[in-house]
């Protein structure tokens, strides 16, 4: 399902976050959201959710996201966030049934079928044999394929993610990239992310939109994003970029 955000306007504490930012992901693509600290990416991917009061429209394959109740909303979009709550003690089968609360009948519990949809998600981010372990037992590579397991127990078409890969070592962001991609393509999500390595969105993403000072700088592939010139304008740094084997643009920071 395409999501479309036409004139985003957010306010926090009576400042303003967001000026007038508009997007657009196309059904079964990644866009990914990237821009210098107090960008207003994080806030960008909760004011989608409605999860941060704005002036605006979000649309979820025409559908007025934001005037949804929040079960129907979570049947269409899932969101990884990035600090989730890990309840200590709670089992990773436990943690990932959460997203099945969206179908699960008020003061209900789940069914067979919910539990059966967990167990297969977890099979599939290789999480099987961490079923029973407690969530406070578990690696920073682990946690983020959890959180991202429970996402996916919501079965929605589409996924935002807010920085997925942050904390973790070049390995597992690469695993944790790799994966995404792969879910994206095998069951046609709509994925956007906040990503803060310019070369790992480079990488992965169809598109990028550079967000400075709660506007949108830049849109477009990667390619014509991540420039030299863009970079320096807007995260102070100076960098070389060079097309890797499949033409995608790799940074690496230069000394002035």
């Amino acid at each position: 399902m395409s999501v479309a955000v036409e004139g985003l306007d957010v306010e926090l504490d009576g400042r303003r976050v967001l000026h007038g930012v508009s997007l657009a992901v196309p059904a079964g693509s990644w866009t990914a959201v990237i821009g210098p600290n107090g960008a207003g990416k994080s806030t960008l991917l909760r004011a989608v959710l409605g999860l941060r009061p704005g002036n605006g429209t979000v649309r979820v394959a025409g559908a007025d996201l934001r005037s949804l109740k929040p079960r129907q909303r979570a049947r269409l979009v899932a969101y990884a966030p990035q600090s989730p709550s890990l309840p200590p003690g709670m089992t990773v089968l436990d943690y990932t049934l959460l997203g099945r609360s969206p179908y699960i009948p008020h003061l209900g519990r789940e069914s067979a079928a919910d539990r059966a949809i967990a167990r297969e998600v977890l099979e599939r981010l290789d999480l099987t044999s961490f079923a029973a372990r407690a969530l406070d037992r578990l690696s920073g590579g682990e946690r983020q394929r959890v959180v991202l397991a429970r996402a996916l127990a919501q079965q929605a078409p589409v996924l935002l993610l807010d920085e997925p890969t942050t904390a973790l070592d070049i390995g597992h962001q690469q695993q944790v990239m790799e994966l995404i991609d792969r879910l994206r393509v095998d069951d046609g999500l709509t994925v956007l992310t906040t990503i803060h390595d310019l070369t790992l969105a480079g990488q992965y993403a169809d598109a990028l939109v550079l967000l400075s000072g709660g506007r949108v700088a830049a849109a477009g592939t990667p390619a014509r994003v991540l420039t030299r010139e863009t970079v320096a304008a807007h995260f102070t740094a100076t960098v070389s970029v060079v097309p890797g084997r499949d033409g995608r643009p790799v940074l690496a920071l230069e000394r002035p």
